[in-house]
């Protein structure tokens, strides 16, 4: 199986999480936090920053990779590594292969269309943080 670098970000504000909802592809109308494909010499974290851009208009200070998961696909499997923003600038607008964005806490978040993967690390995320309404 082909092998692809991708990564996201994942982004906590006031107990909600960023996602995007994605516009194309494979992942079409789901949710995830923004992300994607690393390019040819590129590192994990400057794609993370890249696609959170393209993505969202915000710009990422720090990150910390969380973890690194593999995503299988039909012929490939997404090495994904997933980051933490700890602060970001900029206006939030849907951009790219955003159909739209929004912010949600872990409640609405299981109501969604979502991937798997997305809503794990939440739940990790929210436990780990002690910001309020991350489980209304």
């Amino acid at each position: 199986m082909k092998r692809i670098a991708a990564a996201s970000v994942a982004l906590l504000r006031d107990g909600r999480f960023l996602l995007v909802r994605r516009g194309r592809g494979a992942g079409r109308g789901q949710y995830a936090f923004p992300g994607g494909r690393c390019e040819p010499g590129e590192s994990a974290e400057d794609a993370a920053r890249r696609e959170l851009a393209e993505e969202t208009g915000l710009v990422a200070g720090g990150l910390t990779l969380l973890r690194r998961i593999e995503i299988e696909g039909e012929d490939m499997v997404y090495e994904l590594d997933v980051f933490l923003a700890h602060e970001t600038a900029g206006t939030v607008v849907a951009g790219d292969d955003a159909e739209s964005l929004g912010w949600f806490t872990i409640g609405e978040m299981e109501r969604l269309d979502i991937t798997s993967s997305t809503l794990e690390f939440a739940r990790e995320i929210a436990a780990s943080q002690s910001g309020p309404n991350t489980d209304e």
